[in-house]
């Protein structure tokens, strides 16, 4: 009678010793299930259904080319092929079916990004019934979605293509201290957002600071503060923490039996196979969760040093990474500490003084800004008009650096435009460069970009020719402004 039982006490200490000995050693499969929790936050029910349109072969040539790396080619050549670049360099080689197009005297690069844009949530016309980029319900709003008030039919969508822009992030607007999901573009012709969502791009999470949130919510419920504010911040992301620690794959206390009964699940510790995922789903938990965990860019509206760097505080007290603050007026004031965290400054050229909290801008902000070592300035617009001319937006920065004794070659103040957008948006392994391999959103201009009298000739976004100046058949027009048309002309809406 003992033998059995002896027998059973030795194996059940034998396999306590064993979990003693590598006590950090992850149970089987706890990676797998760890990714699909951080997964689960992060799911897309609305996903991208945009497809490249299809495209021959094309090779520009003789042109003067500036990568986007910090490289400048003199009479150079691009090949694009099946949505992708190919190759850049001298006397390329095309197949014979490809259309080439002469590059004398102009200026190839690559295809503009502008991280901060309302288009199609504040859509022209601009009157109330489009305004759909703040949803001022509620100081913390991290369960709504810019994507979803998306109004595909704007026409800001083809002037911003007119001026060379090839995708754009839409963001909520600045009242509420966390205003929701911003959401990456492609910049072509649709009538669903979905179609021209960037597929595989990571959503962005709109927060703001300062003067916006507490001006808002001054009158109602709080904060009236810039103290309010971050406490309101501090709220979401405790919030959010404990969420996270919830839904976290975990055991479920063991049933009770006899220690001479072994264990349920066959790996000796007792415990039942089932798991606890947690409680009731939450929107805005999601999000913020999925920011912690770092599959959502966290993008903050800042104007003040002392502010942004209050925020970095508080980034690194809840593990989660600025990817960029936009407006930054005073980022000049903390250029070295923005390039050392790898945060991005996302700036305008020239705008400052219109509230208190932008009083204190230079126009040689962004220039200083990418000073440093490992830095990423910005140009964004924020605005309908300007994302028409971002690339003037970045002559001015050139202007005024060169004024002050800095000289910026264009081959540097071109990243300002593609390669570091790219990064702050998440999407440089795909665009932002003109290197092999990546989507072939191009731009070929009528002569250097960071002038007044530059425009954009032509248009390609993965290999396709979307816009062209001077054909009117490549110049795509909103059906909501092709009715405009016919309302002029007798026709019935």
């Amino acid at each position: 009678m003992l033998r059995p039982l002896v027998t059973a006490l030795v194996a059940v200490l034998s396999v306590g010793l064993a979990q003693a000995a590598t006590p950090d050693a992850p149970a089987a499969g706890s990676s797998s299930s760890q990714a699909a929790a951080r997964s689960r936050f992060v799911q897309d029910p609305y996903p991208s259904t945009y497809r490249p349109i299809a495209s021959g072969p094309v090779l520009i040539q003789h042109a003067t080319v500036l990568t986007g790396t910090g490289q400048r080619l003199d009479d150079a050549d691009v090949l694009l092929r099946d949505g992708k670049i190919v190759a850049v360099g001298s006397s390329l080689q095309a197949p014979a079916d490809a259309t080439r197009v002469d590059g004398t005297g102009k200026w190839v690069t690559p295809g503009i990004i502008d991280v901060h844009s309302h288009l199609g949530v504040y859509a022209s016309p601009n009157v109330s019934a489009n305004s759909d980029g703040n949803e001022m319900t509620a100081p913390t709003t991290p369960n709504v979605w810019a994507e979803h008030s998306i109004w595909p039919q704007d026409p800001g969508f083809a002037t911003a293509l007119a001026g060379g822009i090839t995708s754009l992030q839409i963001l909520p607007g600045s009242a509420n201290l966390i205003g929701g999901r911003g959401v990456t573009l492609k910049n072509v012709p649709a009538t669903t957002y979905q179609a021209m969502k960037f597929p595989g791009a990571p959503w962005g999470l709109k927060m703001a600071c300062g003067e916006n949130p507490k001006r808002v919510y001054g009158q109602k419920s709080g904060p009236g503060t810039r103290m309010g504010n971050v406490a309101g911040y501090r709220a979401a992301f405790i919030d959010a923490s404990e969420y996270i620690s919830k839904n976290a794959p975990k055991d479920k206390k063991p049933k009770k039996r006899r220690w001479w009964q072994g264990s349920s699940n066959g790996n000796g510790n007792g415990a039942d196979s089932e798991k606890d995922t947690g409680g009731k789903r939450d929107l805005k938990l999601d999000t913020l969760a999925g920011a912690i965990n770092g599959d959502i860019q966290v993008h903050i509206h800042c104007y003040r040093a002392d502010e942004m760097t209050t925020m970095l505080d508080l980034a690194k007290e809840f593990g989660f990474k600025v990817a960029a603050f936009h407006h930054g007026v005073e980022a000049y004031k903390i250029a070295d500490r923005l390039a050392q965290e790898g945060v991005c400054g996302a700036l305008w050229a020239d705008w400052w003084g219109f509230k208190m909290e932008a009083f204190d801008g230079i126009q040689e902000n962004i220039a200083l800004v990418d000073r440093p070592a490992n830095s990423c300035a910005i140009v964004h617009s924020d605005s309908d008009e300007g994302i028409q001319r971002l690339n003037q937006e970045a002559a001015k920065v050139i202007a005024h650096s060169k004024l002050a004794g800095m000289d910026i070659p264009p081959e540097r103040a071109i990243r300002w435009l593609t390669q570091n957008p790219a990064k702050a948006l998440g999407i440089l392994d795909r665009t932002g460069t003109l290197e092999p391999g990546k989507m072939a959103d191009v731009v070929i201009w009528n002569g250097t970009p960071f002038s007044v009298y530059a425009k954009a000739e032509r248009v390609y976004i993965d290999g396709a020719l979307i816009f062209d100046r001077n054909d009117r058949t490549h110049q795509p027009v909103s059906d909501f402004m092709l009715g405009q048309g016919a309302a002029a002309q007798g026709g019935v809406l």
